[in-house]
């Protein structure tokens, strides 16, 4: 019995093993195998952001009409104060268009911005339950705010084209899909931004409403810059604003039937994949943070 050990024991040789390859488990890869990941749970951020659309307004009687009710009011409210009471709309051509177009299209980037940076923070059971890119989350609900925004908008082109005074419908309409495409592409960047800093410093939810609503006012949402500013170093500053610059774009399109010019094309381009590109990398480099206590 002895003699069978010692045999068995001969018998055994040791092997190298290359640890080169092994990787730790949850470790953050690189950024490029990192966007590979993320379009490899391309499906899941499909199906999550139309599962959350279909469900997001269940509880209430009017369900998903309030997507559009809610900008229509805000409007309305815009309107009453501004457009009546403080007349900051004396000059501008189609003011009602004007103001409408503002305020459908900021709420757009309010809701992706505000419920893209607290997307980590809203689903740390998840991240702690399950090994996956945690970038699909703000990705998928940036998503979800473009699925559950698109009536939204054909509410605004509607508006524009039937409350008086009326706009005519030309080939200048068809440049609107691209100027929402780089809103949503900044929407994203900046959720981005903010999702791994509330991830880090919850606190930073209290001051997001103030920052998104000191935006609004320096976007030219229900006023013009131009009756209230003669500085032109001043005019250049507020106009880099990409909020301003989409909503330049639209209403040109839009309301006055004339093509955006390149440089509002090119400052905008370049706040949304610069702001995707800080994004993507500032959000990567802390991946393995998430979801910790």
């Amino acid at each position: 019995m002895a003699r069978t050990n010692e045999d068995a024991l001969a018998a055994v040789q040791p092997l190298s093993v290359d640890l080169r390859g092994l990787q730790r488990v949850g470790a953050r890869p690189g950024f490029v195998d990192y966007l590979v990941q993320i379009w490899n749970y391309r499906h899941f951020i499909a199906y999550d952001a139309k599962s959350r659309v279909q469900s997001g307004n269940r509880r209430d009687r009017l369900g998903s009409a309030w997507l559009i009710l809610n900008p229509i009011l805000n409007g309305l409210t815009y309107y009453l104060i501004f457009g009546l009471l403080l007349n900051t709309g004396r000059g501008i051509e189609n003011f009602i268009g004007y103001l409408v177009i503002g305020i459908f299209l900021f709420q757009f980037s309010s809701r992706a911005i505000t419920n893209g940076a607290r997307s980590i923070q809203q689903n740390r059971a998840v991240i702690q339950a399950f090994s996956f890119p945690r970038a699909t989350l703000p990705i998928s609900v940036n998503l979800r705010e473009l699925l559950a925004n698109i009536p939204v908008l054909i509410v605004m082109m509607l508006l524009v084209l039937l409350v008086p005074p009326t706009e005519d419908v030309t080939w200048r309409w068809l440049l609107v899909i691209p100027a929402l495409a780089l809103q949503w592409i900044f929407n994203l960047g900046v959720g981005l931004i903010l999702a791994r800093i509330i991830s880090q410093v919850n606190d930073v939810v209290h001051l997001l409403s103030f920052a998104l609503r000191a935006w609004m006012y320096a976007s030219a949402v229900f006023y013009s810059f131009d009756r209230f500013i003669d500085d032109p170093v001043v005019l250049n500053i507020l106009e880099l604003n990409p909020l301003f610059q989409v909503l330049d774009i639209v209403r040109d399109c839009l309301l006055y039937a004339t093509v955006p010019s390149w440089q509002s094309w090119a400052i905008l381009s370049c706040w949304a994949l610069g702001a995707l590109a800080v994004g993507a990398v500032y959000f990567w480099r802390a991946e393995e943070s998430y979801g910790r206590a």
